[in-house]
């Protein structure tokens, strides 16, 4: 299944946040968004997964969704959104519960989900008792449960400290590595974009237009490789050059605001 950005416009009121925007994500593809503070990433991110309606243009889905599949589009939020009164296992069930899904089946979809996020020995915690990073394998193996097509994540790595950043980074290069499953990935990190992302859409200052879209030369594989790094610094470099200024103006402008 293909997820198309059609000529999206949005604005609040008098503000104008994002100006005929149009990628395409294909049935597998990994595609990150980045660009300056304010550019509309998340905005941009609520139109496609069905939030928010744009005031122009539209999101559109083409093609049929994976075999099982129960929920064709599927968020993973910065701030894991888990109910506390529920254990891990009754997070990751909540979203089938009106699937009509026999018991047997809803077990076996969520036994599976907790063992690709290696949580299967966690079943019974509640989220106040699991650090950061096992909180957001939760909200990811929630998001799993539905067998969606794509998956929608908005900087699901950003309230984490850097090594378990790097952990989860490996887990999503595992989960995406079939190509059964394809993610938008808003970002303000740029080596999470060149780690994970077939394609990066980077974004100009608000209002949001792409400035420019930036193929990755190399499978998720090969970027783990040692001899991979220079290649993925050089290319965050490439891509901080076209965010750079206009960073700079949208910090000041935060700033006097």
């Amino acid at each position: 299944m293909d997820l198309i950005a059609d000529h999206i416009s949005h604005r609040f009121g008098a503000l104008e946040v994002l100006d005929d925007v149009s990628f395409e994500v294909a049935a597998g593809e990994v595609v990150a968004i980045v660009g300056p503070s304010g550019c509309g990433k998340s905005t941009l991110l609520s139109i496609l997964g069905g939030l928010l309606q744009p005031t122009k243009g539209a999101a559109e889905l083409r093609g049929a969704p994976p075999a099982g599949s129960l929920n064709p589009l599927t968020f993973v939020f910065q701030d894991f959104a888990l109910l506390p009164w529920c254990t891990v296992e009754g997070n990751v069930a909540f979203p089938l519960e009106t699937a009509g899904l026999s018991a047997t089946a809803r077990r076996t979809v969520v036994d599976d989900a907790l063992r690709r996020t290696g949580l299967a020995d966690f079943s019974g915690a509640y989220p106040k008792q699991l650090s950061g990073g096992m909180r957001q394998r939760v909200g990811i193996a929630r998001a799993l449960a539905v067998r969606p097509a794509i998956l929608l994540m908005d900087e699901p790595l950003s309230a984490l400290d850097s090594q378990t950043r790097e952990l989860l980074m490996e887990d999503f290069v595992r989960l995406l590595a079939d190509g059964a499953m394809g993610a938008v990935y808003v970002t303000h990190n740029l080596e999470e974009a060149v780690r994970l992302a077939d394609r990066i859409v980077v974004l100009s200052r608000r209002p949001g237009r792409v400035r420019e879209t930036v193929t990755i030369p190399m499978t998720r594989g090969e970027r783990g490789a040692a001899e991979a790094r220079n290649r993925l610094t050089a290319l965050q470099g490439e891509l901080w050059s076209l965010i750079r200024s206009e960073a700079i103006d949208a910090e000041r402008e935060v700033q006097h605001a």
